[in-house]
């Protein structure tokens, strides 16, 4: 777990008990959970943030705040979690929309991140090189990303889990806000049915708006440490990865998802990261 959360927040997070009508964003670090926590603030609240709002107060993070926080929360209950599916509190009523990304492309965002947050970590002047045989090793905060793709992976065909890729939120966002739309139902869906206010949303959470005020999203970063919505694109991870670290992670990728549906994940990057890996 990250240093900053208390203890006494996760071991309460833990035990929350999920209400029906709760609405969880479910994602691995760096996979486009702060993107996806605003789209589904504006289907669900039908409003930008305002000038003093933060999304971290209003769509808290279940295992840092705690059990009563998000008891305090109006309904639906706006809820975001890197927990792994078995430790995240279910209920059947609720919905998870959960979004995963490629690991080339988390490692180098969650690198940055993790260089970010000088308050919890000595790691302002870290190489990816060092971080990147943690990120391999699961030594990071919330573990394993194959852990946290395969347990999710297993529910994603429940009919109250809408799964979602970043890649795909890149591709085509008006689409994706669409769906999410249609699966939250309700006000979500009845906003979603006016093509203006998609068209909102969809301006609203692109990045250059996101990077606007960046202080909506995550405490302040000190001068000169990568901003909290970074560059949110694909492909960024050749900036960082040498051959011999892609072909680990290759390897990493073909052996833990073997035999699962998530082998077939993102084909197209897989196939470059091996040639950049292979020379092939």
């Amino acid at each position: 777990m990250p240093m900053g959360f208390p203890v006494a927040g996760f071991e309460s997070g833990l035990g929350y008990r999920a209400a029906p009508g709760d609405i969880f964003v479910a994602t691995y670090p760096k996979c486009g959970t702060t993107w996806m926590q605003y789209i589904v603030w504006l289907l669900v609240r039908g409003r930008s943030l305002g000038a003093d709002d933060r999304l971290t107060e209003l769509f808290p993070h279940l295992e840092e705040v705690g059990a009563d926080t998000i008891g305090t929360l109006p309904q639906p209950r706006l809820i975001k979690t890197h927990l792994s599916a078995s430790l995240v509190p279910w209920n059947t009523d609720a919905k998870y929309v959960w979004v995963v990304r490629n690991p080339f492309d988390c490692a180098v965002s969650f690198f940055h991140h993790t260089r970010g947050f000088v308050h919890h970590y000595d790691f302002a002047d870290g190489t990816f090189d060092d971080f990147f045989e943690c990120f391999i090793e699961g030594r990071v905060d919330f573990g394993d990303y194959f852990d946290h793709l395969l347990s999710w992976y297993a529910r994603k065909d429940e009919a109250n889990v809408l799964f979602v890729t970043y890649e795909a939120m890149h591709a085509d966002a008006r689409s994706v806000i669409v769906d999410v739309a249609t699966f939250l139902g309700g006000t979500a869906l009845e906003t979603a049915e006016d093509a203006a206010r998609v068209d909102w949303i969809a301006a609203e959470t692109s990045f250059g708006s996101m990077r606007r005020d960046q202080r909506r999203w995550s405490s302040e970063r000190p001068p000169g440490m990568p901003d909290f919505v970074r560059k949110g694109g694909i492909g960024d991870w050749r900036s960082c990865f040498s051959p011999e670290q892609a072909a680990r992670l290759v390897e990493a990728f073909e052996r833990r998802t073997a035999g699962t549906g998530a082998a077939a994940l993102w084909p197209e990057i897989l196939a470059e990261a091996r040639r950049y890996a292979y020379g092939a």
